[in-house]
């Protein structure tokens, strides 16, 4: 292990972290009025974690300044492992150096810290906080203008009724977290400093999602540049929309952070049903955010061949042909097949339960929380907590299929499911046709035995981690705080098992209690750190992450 090289790329990607909190300081001054003290708390709060990232990569920086090695395997699994620890540590220090509470009376711990932190960088959008706003907070907002957050009290240890829980500077923080998380805080890096050479390459097929990684340019640092370019093309043209449909400019790059990187952070109590009342176009909102999210979960090299007009082999296409490659794509096909039959189902069970008396309103609330909860974005427009057991399980079923392999979504990923089913129809023809050797085939690629093989192991490690975090958190959780809700030894089986495949799959919201309206405060410290480490798990697909517990790994040979 090249211990000098690893200190040089994380400090460089402390310092970008750091750099980073930069764009949430303005929030903290209102367009008029005077700067509460609550949002000044936060200033000087985002202020420290700044010095504290630039100081840790600095120091870091300087000690492997020296070193020009080339990242080798070991090395790029280590720093990608590494790299999103660090990012989780530092993204937590504005919640606690600006004392922000996640509940009424109650600091934030250090593992509450980390857990909204790693939850905001894996695009989780799972929450420990209990308020984001009240009832006279949402009156103001829903004025649509920049103000000041309220009248706010002094004393930050007892809010009072019309006060922000989180400095709206620190709530930006947590949703811009969203952003840099959802295209890679490594590509990132690489688009940026461009100074990893034939390294970066390796960096970046261990944090690009998916069995099936190409590159759409030949150069690591152009390809990194096209992607986070197309990224942040998109998010603009979002927040712009969001704006016009009448959403504050705070609220709209807030709520685009969530949903371009399929994280779910919001900066209300209801999440996404806020913009349901009257003052707002609830509708089309929803249908925005629905069709964004489908693009979010959509690999986005192919967005890239649309635009330069052409495919890999034929070259430039006009007019409609220039979309062959997202249309063409079979992974793209089946992930809008199973969103358009999952819907359907959805709707159908809704209104065969009588939860809804209007199709259409069964139709809308389905169409929305199957986006959401495939993309594993986690927005909500309504707690379907109360939805029919049924229901429930298909979303629970819905968490771990997740978006396309190149995505900023979360879960197993659309081409693991079609990879797994071709597999499994082939032993099948083989146990009647053991001569018949048939190649494996998605599209115009042929998938070797090796891709083979990761698919299984990964199926197999992902039902082995699933099971076994299943058992621990039941275990380690005690029964006291689901007894004081009523809520029986069942129903709390029921509620880890959500919590553990929401923060495996990187969705946030679960079922239960653990619906889009409800949070994970109620999980002792013990559970959060273990809930964080499955964030980590699914957002780095489980291999960058195990190697950080192997011992060998670690020696120099």
């Amino acid at each position: 292990m090249n211990w000098l090289l690893l200190a040089r790329v994380l400090g460089l990607l402390c310092m970008l972290v750091g750099g980073s909190m930069v764009f949430s300081l303005p929030w903290a001054f209102p367009v008029f009025g005077e700067t509460p003290e609550f949002e000044t708390r936060g200033f000087w709060g985002i202020v420290a974690a700044i010095g504290c990232s630039l100081v840790i990569g600095g120091g870091l920086y300087l000690l492997g300044r020296r070193e020009q090695g080339t990242i080798l395997r070991k090395e790029a699994l280590a720093i990608v492992g590494l790299s999103w620890i660090l990012a989780g540590v530092l993204g937590g220090l504005p919640f606690v150096f600006s004392e922000t509470h996640s509940a009424p009376g109650e600091r934030m711990t250090p593992a509450d810290a980390l857990f909204e932190s790693v939850s905001g960088f894996t695009t989780t959008g799972a929450s420990v906080l209990t308020e984001l706003e009240d009832a006279r907070t949402s009156a103001r907002d829903e004025s649509h203008m920049e103000s000041p957050l309220g009248e706010h009290k002094a004393a930050l240890e007892q809010p009072q009724v019309g006060q922000k829980l989180i400095p709206r500077c620190v709530l930006f923080w947590r949703c811009f977290t969203h952003w840099l998380g959802g295209m890679g805080i490594i590509v990132l890096v690489v688009a940026v400093l461009g100074q990893l050479g034939a390294g970066g390459k390796a960096l970046m097929r261990r944090e690009v999602p998916g069995p099936i990684n190409e590159t759409v340019r030949p150069r690591v640092r152009e390809t990194a540049v096209v992607m986070w370019g197309i990224y942040m093309g998109v998010s603009v043209l979002l927040t712009v929309i969001l704006i016009l449909e009448g959403m504050s400019a705070f609220d709209a790059m807030c709520h685009t952070f969530g949903t371009m990187a399929t994280g779910g952070f919001s900066t209300y109590n209801a999440s996404v049903g806020h913009f349901s009342n009257g003052s707002y176009n609830g509708p089309l909102i929803e249908t925005t955010l629905i069709v964004f999210m489908i693009a979010a979960g959509t690999n986005f090299s192919l967005y890239y061949l649309v635009l330069r007009g052409g495919d890999r082999k034929t070259g430039s296409r006009r007019g409609l042909r220039r979309f062959g490659p997202l249309v063409g794509d079979p992974e793209y096909r089946v992930y809008l097949a199973i969103l358009a039959l999952a819907t359907l189902a959805l709707t159908i069970t809704l209104r065969t339960h009588g939860i809804y008396d209007s199709i259409i309103d069964a139709f809308r609330h389905a169409g929305f929380t199957v986006v959401s909860i495939m993309t594993t974005t986690g927005f909500g427009t309504i707690d379907f907590h109360e939805w029919h057991q049924s229901a429930k399980g298909l979303l629970l079923l819905l968490m771990f299929v997740g978006g396309c392999a190149g995505s900023t979504g979360g879960g197993i990923k659309v081409i693991r499911f079609i990879l797994f089913l071709k597999i499994l129809s082939l032993e099948v023809e083989r146990a009647y046709r053991p001569n018949v050797v048939r190649k494996l085939k998605v599209g115009n690629a042929t998938i070797d035995d090796g891709q083979r093989h990761e698919v299984l192991v990964y199926f197999s490690l992902v039902l082995f981690i699933f099971i076994s975090s299943w058992m621990v958190l039941a275990t380690i959780e005690p029964n006291t705080q689901w007894q004081e809700k009523g809520h029986t030894e069942a129903e709390k089986l029921l509620d880890c098992a959500s919590a553990v495949a929401a923060t495996l799959n990187n969705i946030g919201p679960g079922v239960g209690v653990l619906g889009p309206h409800s949070n994970y405060s109620q999980f002792s410290t013990q559970g959060k750190l273990l809930l964080t480490l499955l964030m980590l798990l699914g957002r780095l697909e489980l291999f960058a992450m195990l190697v950080l517990f192997s011992r060998s790994f670690w020696k120099s040979q």
